[in-house]
Order: structure tokens, then C-alpha cells, then sequence
């Protein structure tokens, strides 16, 4: 544990002073982009990793939040961070109605059903031109308002200031697994009927779930229309959400460094193979069905299967040579 513990720091610590030491603007991007990511990534772990229900909406909650900072505060030029708290109560509400509906279903006729909440989103910013700017997409987005002495316009401060969030995401989501409420998720997703035995209400820890899911989609979303400045249609895709899981598959669903562990290496895959241009998915492609191959449950799961594995076996070992001295 205290290694574990060690190892975190140290990579909090490179991560913190990572600004500092690179001058490659590139890289920092990349990293920037990761921790965006990797927050989408965490609330689609909270419905699909801790409940057991898989969203196909979620690209679509992180457009909505993007979309209505977007909205707000290039065409109405209202203040950012108002229109920062209005994207989060706006994608809020949107998914409090949808799962409402949705959570009516069951397994794959909920996944259908939140996929084709997706298509609708993607539908509605594509085709509503004056509003979204449809294909054209959205321009000129503002970057983050000072906060008092503290200005957002360096690469280095939006880095600190995505890192922010994303630290604030990890101990929101750390809280919320080790929790009653997370616990009781977790007891939703091994049975719905054993759950409703012990008095578990299940739409409600359902909703909240799904809820608490596209919120941080939502901010997500938010944090990267303040960072690219320019919105399309594309970030709704249904392929952006197989993407996301895609993160959260390989990093280990259900686990707390998994999301970010996923993201960060097939972001970063994805762009040394950039130089391939369209043949880097014939390399990347078998690479990452391989590892759903030999790892399952993804790095982090497979890491502890293996610990616990090995765990197991010495305490078998010392209770046998406990019992033949005895």
C-alpha cells in the first residue's frame, strides 16, 4: 500500500511540474487533451463500471455541455462561467429527463435506447444551423475569464486549470465508489433482483447514477470547447462514445485509475502513429484487441486479478507449512 501510495505521488508530482519542464507545446496539448478525456471517461465508469449499465448517450452529453457553453457565450457573449454552471444544469435536466425513460428499460434495450438518445443529439446540432452553426460548427468560443489575478490565456494556465477539475473528478468519484452509495450501485449491478430483496430502490440509485454520469460528460464537454475554441457536429458521434469506452475497457472498468491510465495510452498511441495517417488503425486495431484478449478486465482489473491471485497462493502456502509444523 504505501508503495501504491508513493507511486501515485510520484505522478501527481510529474504531472504538476510536467508545464515546466517541457517546452513542446504538442505534448502539452495532448496531456491537456487526456485530462478532458479521461473526466468523460470517469463518469461514463460511474453507469457502466460501478452500475452495470451501458450508456450509448454519453458523446452526446459531452456535446451538450460543449454545445451550450458554445451557444451562450459566443452567440449571446454572456460571461463564461455562467455559462460554464448553465451547460452543467442544462446537460443535468437533459439527463434527468432521459433517464427517466430510459431507465424503464433493461441490458441492451437500454443501450439501444440511450444510443439512439445519441443519434438524436447528433441529429439536432447537425442539422439545426442557427443555432449550432450546424456542419460549419462553432467559432470564436472564449477562453476561460480571469479569475481575479489569474488569467487563462497561457497553454500553461488552461493545463493547470483542466488539471483542476481533473483532480477534483478522481476524489468525487473516489468518494462516491467507497460510499454507501457506491456500494449499493455495486450491489445493483451483481443482482437487480437480490437488490430489490434487501429494499434497494433501483430506479432511484439507477438515476442518480446516470445522472452523476453525463454530469461529468457534461464538464468535459465544457472544459473542451473552453480549450479548442471551435465546436463540430463530430463530438456527438456515436463513434465518440465507442471511443470512450473504449478508454475505459482497456484501462480496467469498474476501477479508479483505469480511466485515466486507458485514455493515456491510446491517445498517446494514436498520435505517434499519426505519421501512418489512415493505416495507423491496421497497427493500432489488433493492438488493442489483443489486450481485450489477454486482459479482460483491462490493465488495472487484470493487475489486481493478478494480486490477488498471487495473494491468495502465499496465504495458502503459510497456512500448509503452518499446519505440518503443527
Amino acid at each position: 500500500m504505501k508503495i501504491q501510495r508513493l507511486v501515485l505521488l510520484g505522478i501527481l508530482l510529474i504531472t504538476v511540474l510536467f508545464p515546466l519542464m517541457s517546452q513542446n507545446h504538442y505534448h502539452k496539448q495532448i496531456i491537456i487533451l487526456v485530462m478532458i478525456w479521461s473526466i468523460a471517461v470517469y463518469g461514463l465508469n460511474i453507469i457502466s463500471g460501478f452500475t452495470g449499465q451501458l450508456s450509448l448517450a454519453h458523446a452526446g452529453f459531452f456535446a451538450c455541455g460543449a454545445y451550450t457553453l458554445g451557444i451562450l457565450t459566443s452567440t449571446f457573449q454572456i460571461n463564461f462561467w455562467l455559462a460554464f454552471l448553465a451547460a452543467l444544469a442544462v446537460t443535468v435536466v437533459l439527463s434527468l429527463l432521459i433517464g427517466l425513460i430510459a431507465l424503464r428499460t433493461r441490458h441492451h434495450f437500454f443501450a439501444i435506447y440511450t444510443m439512439c438518445v445519441g443519434f438524436i443529439i447528433y441529429l439536432t446540432i447537425d442539422k439545426w444551423d442557427e443555432v449550432t452553426g450546424g456542419v460549419r460548427g462553432l467559432i470564436g468560443i472564449p477562453v476561460p475569464s480571469p479569475i481575479g489575478p489569474i488569467t487563462f490565456e497561457t497553454i500553461e494556465s488552461q493545463y493547470y486549470f483542466i488539471l483542476f477539475f481533473l483532480l477534483g473528478t478522481i476524489f468525487v468519484v473516489k468518494r462516491i465508489k467507497d460510499s454507501l452509495f457506491g456500494r449499493t450501485l455495486q450491489a445493483i449491478r451483481g443482482s437487480e433482483d437480490l437488490s430489490k430483496t434487501i429494499g434497494i430502490n433501483i430506479m432511484k440509485n439507477q438515476l442518480l447514477s446516470f445522472v452523476l454520469s453525463a454530469f461529468f460528460a457534461g464538464l468535459a464537454g465544457v472544459l473542451y470547447a473552453g480549450f479548442i475554441r471551435f465546436l463540430g457536429p463530430d463530438i456527438s458521434a456515436i463513434t465518440v462514445t465507442f471511443e470512450m469506452l473504449m478508454y475505459l475497457l482497456v484501462g480496467g472498468i469498474g476501477t479508479m485509475t483505469g480511466p485515466i491510465l486507458g485514455t493515456f495510452l491510446i491517445v498517446s498511441v494514436t498520435q505517434s502513429l499519426q505519421f501512418l495517417e489512415e493505416y495507423r488503425m491496421l497497427i493500432f486495431g489488433p493492438i488493442v484487441v489483443l489486450i481485450m484478449l489477454f486482459y479482460p478486465k483491462g490493465l488495472v482489473g487484470s493487475y489486481y486479478s493478478v494480486k490477488a491471485h498471487l495473494y491468495n497462493r502465499r496465504t495458502a502456502q503459510v497456512k500448509e507449512k503452518v499446519k505440518e509444523a503443527g
